[in-house]
């Protein structure tokens, strides 16, 4: 082959990367004009253009979007500080246990009952703060029961991830009975290491706490608290496929290392969140989307499954919710119970895993995905409009 022409499958990713900077121009203006989401925005541009054939079969694609998913996890951990944990109030910390418990037993009963797939009692309790944070713009930081919502939910997203870890390390349509014991063997011997290694940091940068701003200055022209925060991320990401674990948890933990340990630099979460955001993870979502096939929504069987993941997942939420009413009132424990139905990036990331490793269907994978956008375009407005409630009907008369 002559030197100066491009191969076919270079021309499919010089394409691909064309079509990427498009979207990550367009999608904001998008989103604002749609008054959407942007990663449910990036979401419906990739289903688009993967329906209208721009873009084509490409590992690198599929590479860096798998990036962007461990970053995407990886700025999720860096929303949980465990010093969190142990400074919540202890009544507190008991309702949330034991609402993140009922969830998870009233959807293994929904599921028993029902016979369907058991991949859906990890499905239907999930959940996720990412689009929860965006409630703040609305109701304020001082909004109690939305504060409460977002430490409960903080709480049910760890315990989401590590059971998604779990599922992801071992429940593959291929692996052995030995295989899946040697998972669940290296990963309760990585999760001790954490706890182990958590527990020393802990002691040692109470002792040497100047060693915190060595490590990430204040202020410093060379980016150091990047670089550190990189290097932890690509580091665990080594150590995840060494030991053959989910990178998901491996990427997640090393998100929480660094607010637990670092959080005297107040801004790091936002400058390591606007390169994630401005392109690793919209290219995470616009790969999702491209996977999903438009005229899935055509088929009524779809779309019904979808519309029943998302009622059950608001019903259930609703009921387990109530522990909470006492506390907060039972409007507010309706609004509590809607931000809590909205987990978008980890249901899909379930959805994503759960479609590789052939546990679910194409169409099961399909509905998911279609089930995370109505709950990010309708749920979203749902909590508006009953916040704003007494306001519009003061205004109608």
């Amino acid at each position: 082959m002559h030197p100066n022409v491009i191969s076919y499958q270079n021309l499919i990713d010089l394409k691909i990367l064309i079509v990427i900077a498009a979207c990550l121009l367009l999608s904001p203006y998008i989103a604002k004009f749609l008054r959407l989401p942007i990663s449910a925005t990036e979401i419906m541009l990739g289903a688009v253009i993967g329906y209208f054939g721009f873009i084509g079969e490409s590992e690198n694609f599929k590479i860096l979007a798998d990036v962007g998913f461990y970053y995407l996890m990886f700025i999720a951990g860096m929303e949980v500080n465990l010093q969190t944990f142990f400074n919540m109030d202890k009544k507190l910390f008991q309702k949330s246990l034991f609402y993140i418990i009922m969830l998870y037993l009233s959807s293994s009963l929904l599921v028993w009952a029902l016979n369907l797939d058991y991949v859906f009692i990890l499905i239907i309790p999930v959940m996720s703060v990412g689009l929860l944070s965006v409630l703040f713009k609305d109701f304020g930081k001082e909004c109690y029961w939305l504060n409460t919502s977002m430490l409960v939910a903080t709480l049910a997203e760890v315990v989401s991830i590590v059971l998604l870890t779990i599922t992801g390390a071992f429940l593959h349509e291929d692996l052995s009975l030995i295989e899946a014991g040697k998972s669940i063997l290296y990963l309760s011997i990585f999760l001790g290491l954490c706890v182990l290694g958590f527990k020393i940091l802990g002691v040692l940068f109470w002792w040497y706490p100047q060693l915190k701003i060595i490590l990430i200055p204040h202020e410093d022209k060379n980016e150091k608290d990047i670089r550190f925060c990189v290097a932890i991320f690509i580091l665990i990401i080594v150590a995840m496929i060494v030991t053959k674990l989910e990178i998901v948890l491996g990427s997640f933990i090393a998100g929480s290392f660094i607010a637990t340990f670092f959080n005297h630099k107040k801004d790091l979460e936002h400058k390591i969140s606007h390169f994630g955001y401005g392109f690793l993870i919209p290219v995470f979502f616009i790969y999702i989307g491209s996977t999903f096939d438009l005229k899935i929504i055509l088929e009524y069987r779809i779309l019904l499954l979808s519309l029943f993941i998302m009622f059950v997942m608001i019903i259930l939420r609703v009921f387990c919710a109530l522990v909470f009413t006492s506390k907060i009132g039972f409007k507010n424990t309706i609004l509590f119970a809607l931000s809590h139905s909205m987990p978008l990036t980890l249901l899909i990331a379930i959805a994503s895993l759960s479609h590789s490793a052939k546990i679910i269907t194409e169409d099961i994978y399909s509905a998911l995905i279609l089930t995370a956008l109505f709950e990010a375009i309708l749920i979203m407005s749902l909590i508006k409009f009953i916040s704003n409630y007494k306001q519009n009907l003061i205004n109608s008369q």
